[in-house]
């Protein structure tokens, strides 16, 4: 046996693991003076706007709302533009040659277009004489009165700042198609010359 034994080397206690909870992550290490910044992560997109009704006019689409003058500028403008146009044709009379220039289809073909008449039509019918104007062009008199009607829709819309709203179905436009076809082979025929201009 060694007369000088050594002492033994300290052991570390051990402690016990204890259900502290979930463990801390550590703090993240500092960025080096020539190391770049972290860049966030981008923030979640904004959900998209759900798409209005078919049919829905372009200003409908503006969620600012316009002042009174700012909104009856189209449907003034339109209006102003239509009024000149009828003007113009109430002072210089179509049935006169060398005014206005010949229906291309017609000069053609001589055959009658659904719009053929429509600038005698609108000379009876700016003058008051309403069935002048519907032998020259029924269809072109029907029109000004959808014309009128959709006018006022859209003054007293803009002038209460709600958008009017005239949505068709497509069997509406296919109907007025189908009237339009019908009406132009009818006026060419013999049967139909009270439709021919």
């Amino acid at each position: 046996m060694d007369p000088n034994p050594s002492p033994p080397a300290p052991t570390q206690p051990t402690v016990p693991a204890t259900p502290s909870g979930p463990a801390r992550p550590s703090p993240p290490a500092a960025p080096s003076a020539g190391a770049a910044a972290p860049v966030p992560p981008d923030p979640a997109p904004a959900p998209a706007a759900l798409p209005l009704p078919y049919g829905t006019p372009p200003w409908a689409y503006k969620s600012v709302p316009r002042s009174l003058p700012r909104r009856l500028a189209p449907p003034l403008g339109i209006l102003a533009g239509v009024a000149a146009a009828f003007a113009y044709v109430g002072t210089i009379d179509p049935n006169e040659p060398g005014h206005y220039p010949v229906c291309p289809l017609f000069r053609l073909t001589g055959l009658l277009c659904p719009g053929c008449g429509g600038l005698r039509s609108a000379h009876a019918f700016i003058h008051g004489d309403l069935p002048t104007a519907l032998g020259a062009n029924a269809v072109a008199v029907a029109g000004y009165a959808v014309f009128a009607v959709a006018m006022v829709f859209w003054l007293v819309g803009a002038v209460r700042g709600r958008p009017a709203r005239i949505t068709l179905r497509p069997v509406w436009w296919w109907s007025a198609g189908v009237v339009l076809a019908l009406f132009s082979i009818v006026r060419n025929l013999p049967f139909g010359s009270a439709l021919a201009p």
